[in-house]
């Protein structure tokens, strides 16, 4: 059967949008829905506590030049997410209580796996930040949350990921080291972002109107990441707990918003060293096992602040972010990463709503790592990068990019971008590659 390609549906959905119509029919654009507003049913239904969303990202990335293939190619990956929020105290009566179930599924191609990055090491960061965790269905939120003492304890329990609380940032950027929480990219194989869950209890208390602490104990359990594990409720394979703690400051600052965040995490599940065997010896020249640490840990901090607005709309204005991660030198490929970027949104008076957003970002290869690399290098006798049995030497990786949102309606933001990565995988042998994007966000 004939099918139109993705790049069609989304032609017919900006078509539409040239007819004006009532923000509760299809495609209008002041609807938060695509689909409209159903004939006044999705409102009447979030007035009894039930919503229900359906949303899309898609990102193209090209290799305009560089990388370690210079041969010019496209590739396209998506994610689908079904969700649904209750709100418990309307539908049940249970006071200030919440209920979400999220569904994802997630295809498609990395322009960085075999154009961008060595396949030998891969990569840091992804130019397609949607791409990653398998091509596969997941059960990616399934919580209830409570609320006690007028609001000021706030308790959460299920499956979720922890960049969903911890170490947040948002991810309007298409490239993976600015998008997300970014402890995860750098300890991917303990903590686990979106669209992966594991089973979780997280607890904040509000210290102030401005100010709350909070703490989570995750589930560390590698068999969670597994394609065909997106639904597992099962403990089976855990290896640990991940328990992270935070504290988060949202001042308003000379009527500002902003966000300061600082945690600490702490993993229980043995980690492997990176460098050495049992016997402090370089496991790589020994031919030895690489010896375990019986713990693994890490700090993050984190920046946004809103910096200017206009007066006939405070919501328009440039603001600045920062954030960074430090990570155990004996486990950790990545010792520390750093980045920083500037959001300004309304522009122009006719485009109120688009937004231009520039970041760097640079990441730190552990020199214990490096050190490994070396040495498995010269076990087998090559110094030769052109060898296909050498292993490359990872050092530091920087990232650039520039993205235009372009506010098309409420429920489709599409934001064409260009980044540059200097270094890609920390490999000093590879070109400088710059990169196209289009990243799609619409919510049906």
């Amino acid at each position: 059967m004939f099918q139109l390609p993705k790049t069609c549906y989304i032609g017919l959905a900006l078509s539409a949008l040239a007819a004006p119509t009532d923000a509760s029919e299809m495609f209008a654009k002041g609807s938060p829905w695509m689909l409209g507003d159903w004939g006044g049913t999705r409102s009447e239904l979030l007035e009894k506590g039930y919503d229900f969303t359906l949303g899309y990202t898609g990102e193209m990335g090209s290799n305009l030049h560089g990388g370690f293939d210079h041969d010019r190619t496209a590739r396209y990956s998506d994610q689908f997410t079904f969700g649904s929020h209750l709100d418990l105290e309307k539908i049940l009566g249970w006071h200030d209580t919440e209920f979400q179930l999220t569904i994802t599924e997630r295809h498609g191609d990395n322009i960085s796996n075999d154009r961008i990055n060595d396949p030998r090491v891969g990569g840091f960061t992804s130019a397609q930040e949607v791409w990653g965790r398998g091509e596969t269905w997941r059960l990616t939120q399934m919580w209830i949350k409570q609320k006690y003492f007028d609001g000021a304890l706030d308790v959460k329990f299920g499956r979720f990921g922890e960049g969903e609380d911890f170490n947040s940032f948002p991810c309007d950027f298409q490239n993976l080291a600015f998008c997300g929480s970014q402890v995860g990219n750098w300890v991917g194989g303990i903590w686990y972002n979106w669209p992966v869950s594991q089973w979780a209890l997280r607890v904040r208390y509000n210290l102030s109107n401005a100010l709350y602490a909070q703490v989570g104990v995750f589930e560390q359990n590698p068999s969670n990441l597994e394609s065909g594990n997106g639904f597992k409720l099962s403990g089976s394979g855990t290896q640990g707990a991940v328990m992270p703690i935070e504290l988060v400051w949202s001042p308003q600052v000379n009527g500002l918003k902003g966000e300061y965040r600082a945690g600490y995490y702490y993993s229980n599940a043995k980690a492997q060293d990176v460098l050495k065997d049992s016997n402090g010896q370089p496991a790589a020249l020994s031919g030895a096992a690489y010896r375990s640490s019986s713990s693994k840990h890490g700090l993050w901090l984190g920046a946004q602040q809103q910096v200017t607005s206009l007066a006939s709309d405070q919501s328009r204005g440039l603001s600045l972010f920062a954030n960074a991660t430090m990570h155990d030198k004996k486990t950790n490929a990545i010792d520390n990463y750093v980045q920083a970027g500037l959001v300004y949104k309304g522009p122009f008076d006719a485009r109120a709503k688009d937004d231009i957003g520039f970041a760097l970002a640079r990441v730190h290869v552990n020199p214990a790592y490096r050190k490994n690399a070396r040495l498995a290098n010269q076990a087998i006798g090559t110094d030769d990068y052109d060898n296909p049995g050498f292993l490359p030497v990872q050092d530091t990786e920087y990232s650039a990019e520039l993205y235009y949102g372009i506010h098309l309606a409420d429920w489709l933001t599409v934001r064409p971008n260009l980044q540059y990565i200097r270094h890609p995988g920390g490999v000093s042998q590879v070109d400088g590659a710059l990169i196209g994007g289009l990243k799609i966000q619409s919510s049906f």
